[in-house]
């Protein structure tokens, strides 16, 4: 599809700058990973492309979510004062995530039922 006189040198100019940015790149890839006497990598460039943790302190912290996690006993965190059938809280409130017109739907059932008979739809009579 992408085959107009402007795509194709849109396409033409990237390319070029590609090449004009390379050897720059790669300059400040090999910076990046070249090695100190202490055998860590320089840290300072490397800030700048990305953030640097420690890796000990990623152990430790997976270590403490694991342990978190085995003590659980696996289920989710809902909220537990909602009513599974109506799904209103004790405030009567719908879930943040309920669309109004599903809980337009439930309210309407729940009404029918206290009723007693389910209001007629609008609509054509025939």
């Amino acid at each position: 599809m992408a085959k107009s006189l402007r795509s194709k040198w849109k396409r033409k100019m990237r390319a070029e700058k590609r090449k004009k940015n390379a050897p720059k790149e790669l300059a400040r890839l090999k910076q990046a990973l070249s090695l100190d006497k202490k055998g860590e990598a320089v840290m300072t460039d490397m800030q700048e492309i990305a953030t640097v943790v420690p890796a000990d302190k990623i152990k430790k912290q997976t270590d403490v979510v694991m342990a978190e996690v085995e003590g659980d006993d696996g289920k989710m965190d809902m909220d537990s004062k909602r009513n599974k059938k109506t799904q209103l809280d004790e405030n009567g409130q719908y879930p943040a995530w309920m669309s109004q017109r599903q809980a337009k739907k439930l309210k309407g059932k729940r009404m029918a039922k206290k009723s007693g008979q389910a209001k007629k739809k609008k609509g054509i009579a025939w």
